[in-house]
């Protein structure tokens, strides 16, 4: 669920309907969007500067969207193993890896997330902005104890998440939106809720620039959590 053409601010997301799944959603979202056909997903900042001093191995990216990440990672000596409930954002991110040179280094996997992941554990697993409407905290919660199970021993685990709405926004955000934005400290609760022993690397908010839909200038906040798994 990350880095689409544009980056999606939480405020981007509709209200979900009544009858609305995982599936419907986000194929409804990504059939929404038109990139171009030549386009090339970026990959988000925040995972460059704390994955680029990592050892490569593999790594699992969960709710990989237009494949911004799992590009960046595949270019710097991945092997990628990327899920998302879209079968349409994942066509067009398997196009760009292939237009990257990446496409024999990344694995493209359909999955609900709060259903299924990947098989195996990676050297590195990365949550991307897993904000998402049609699932409550305690889908939430479950989606981050099996995804810290994902960590092998040694690995990182890397989650980067909207920690506030951009300073444009003059209205007050509807619930289904304001619910989305959790501390650093309950998605930690959530991952020990997994098993395992973690060390927190780094647990900040970064203040980074976040222009509105008319390019007017502004600002957001983002969370950064890095952790380790000792066993």
């Amino acid at each position: 669920m990350t880095d689409t053409a544009p980056q999606r601010p939480p405020s981007a997301m509709p209200a979900p309907t009544p009858t609305d799944t995982p599936h419907t959603y986000w194929e409804g979202f990504y059939q929404g969007l038109r990139p171009p056909a030549d386009w090339v997903p970026r990959p988000n900042p925040l995972l460059a500067d704390e994955a680029r001093d990592l050892v490569a191995g593999t790594a699992l990216d969960l709710g990989c969207g237009a494949g911004g990440d799992a590009i960046w990672l595949a270019e710097n000596g991945w092997r990628v193993t990327a899920a998302d409930v879209s079968a349409t954002v994942l066509a067009r991110a398997a196009t760009a890896a292939a237009r990257a040179g990446v496409a024999d280094r990344i694995d493209w996997q359909v999955h609900d997330l709060t259903r299924s992941l990947p098989e195996g554990t990676f050297d590195l697993v990365t949550a991307q902005y897993l904000h998402s409407p049609i699932a409550d905290a305690p889908a939430r919660e479950a989606v981050f104890a099996s995804a810290a199970a994902a960590v092998a021993v040694g690995g990182t685990f890397l989650i980067i998440s909207h920690a506030g709405f951009p300073s444009w926004m003059s209205e007050q955000p509807p619930s289904y939106l304001a619910e989305q934005l959790v501390p650093n400290s309950m998605i930690l609760g959530w991952v020990r809720s997994g098993g395992g022993d973690w060390v927190v690397d780094v647990d900040k908010v970064v203040t980074r620039d976040r222009p509105g839909p008319a390019g007017e200038a502004g600002t957001a906040d983002d969370a950064v959590l890095r952790l380790r798994r000792l066993r």
